[in-house]
């Protein structure tokens, strides 16, 4: 549509709401103000309008001060829920938001509560003009007003920049991953920004959750709060508080159960590979060639591996590795011995957990470096302040319930 329709026809604009979900009520904790015009076809959105560099900021400017003032107007009446208005930073800057503040003081009078409000702002707003924007948020934090930042996506290296920002939350758009799987990388960036938002005090907001999959990402990853299609469309009116309750408890009781299912999996395996490691070991006269150990352990566990090495408390590899060629034999790779792995994480932790506790311990899935593709390791405590890892192909996890 053209701008000047738009401009023209302003009082055809009106705010719609989506609802945002919290994990632990399973109910509406707040909406997300959306600009719509009513046309004969039906509500058209203005997200192209906001998002047009080309159109003047001022006319983009006008509509947003007009859908908000409707929607801060018709806000007041639901005093405990939280109102998302999207905001230009850019804009608000150049009079250190003196104009916004003055608007919602002027509704502070009529019942507004500064902290059910939250302006978002989008992650890529902030890569200029950066120590500005910073002093600006912290202005209108100290106002009791919250902070949102939008659009985070789960590709993004720019944690240390938010961790400055410290916003009270950091929205994650997962709406552009299709199909049903997600890459580990994204697995293991949402596991650092859930990390970092936990430390922050800060909430952690899924948006673009439009079907079950996304739900249960969202879910894994330490999301309070969700929004999306699959949850609730922007509507022009608020719903039921609890319109989505029982479908959400649905559908936590079947992640949960995936879960319990996917744990059991992994403790089953432990204990396999446990049994037939003691076995093995008791085989086994003395450590003084840790290769020949190593070369018997594999052969012992062909089955559930494909490499098999030895390293001690500092991480220096201390036997060559065991390999499974192609034909299912075992070779030695002499040329890994002292290689030392102490700087991958959680090495430390897992070899004094091993050590203190006398048993075994099965990793995460990670990406191997030689071979590229997902495995598990387990690793166990030998003699001599000695420690045996065993690699497990992605094969093998593949075949079994609950190890991917």
């Amino acid at each position: 549509m053209d701008p000047l329709d738009i401009l023209l026809n302003k009082d055809k604009i009106v705010p719609f709401y989506q609802p945002i979900i919290s994990a632990d009520k399973q109910i509406v904790v707040g909406y997300e103000v959306f600009a719509r015009m009513k046309t004969e076809s039906g509500p058209l959105s203005l997200g192209s309008f906001f998002t047009d560099d080309t159109i003047p900021e001022e006319y983009r400017n006008e509509i947003d001060d007009y859908v908000q003032t409707l929607a801060l107007e018709r806000f007041i009446e639901t005093p405990h829920l939280y109102l998302f208005l999207n905001i230009n930073i850019h804009s608000i800057i150049r009079d250190d938001a003196d104009r916004l503040m003055e608007k919602l003081q002027f509704y502070q009078t009529k019942g507004l509560s500064f902290d059910r409000v939250v302006l978002e702002i989008k992650e890529k707003d902030y890569a200029s003009n950066y120590s500005d924007i910073k002093h600006l948020i912290t202005y209108i934090q100290s106002t009791g007003v919250k902070i949102a930042i939008g659009d985070v996506g789960i590709s993004s290296s720019n944690l240390e920049r938010l961790a400055n920002l410290k916003p009270n939350i950091v929205k994650v758009n997962v709406g552009f991953l299709e199909g049903d799987i997600f890459p580990e990388l994204y697995r293991d960036v949402l596991h650092s920004l859930s990390l970092l938002t936990r430390k922050l005090g800060s909430t952690l907001l899924f948006e673009g959750v439009d079907n079950y999959t996304k739900l249960n990402f969202a879910w894994r990853n330490g999301s309070r709060y969700y929004q999306g299609f699959y949850l609730g469309k922007p509507n022009p009116s608020f719903v039921d508080a609890e319109f989505c309750k029982d479908t959400i408890k649905k559908e936590f009781h079947r992640f949960v159960e995936y879960e319990r299912k996917k744990i059991k999996g992994q403790l089953m395996l432990t204990e396999k590979l446990s049994q037939t490691l003691k076995a093995t070991l008791k085989t086994i006269k003395s450590y003084n060639d840790l290769d020949e150990t190593v070369l018997k352990i594999a052969n012992a566990l062909t089955t559930y591996t494909f490499r098999v090495y030895i390293v001690d408390h500092d991480g220096f590899q201390q036997s060559s590795n065991a390999v499974k060629s192609e034909e299912g034999n075992w070779e030695l790779e002499k040329d890994s011995r002292q290689k030392n792995w102490s700087w991958r994480p959680y090495f430390i932790e897992n070899i004094v957990r091993m050590d203190f506790e006398q048993k075994g311990i099965l990793s995460d899935l990670y990406t191997d470096i030689d071979k590229d593709e997902m495995i598990r390791t387990y690793s166990f405590p030998l003699e001599n302040a000695l420690f045996l890892f065993i690699d497990i192909p992605y094969s093998y996890l593949y075949e079994q319930d609950g190890l991917l």
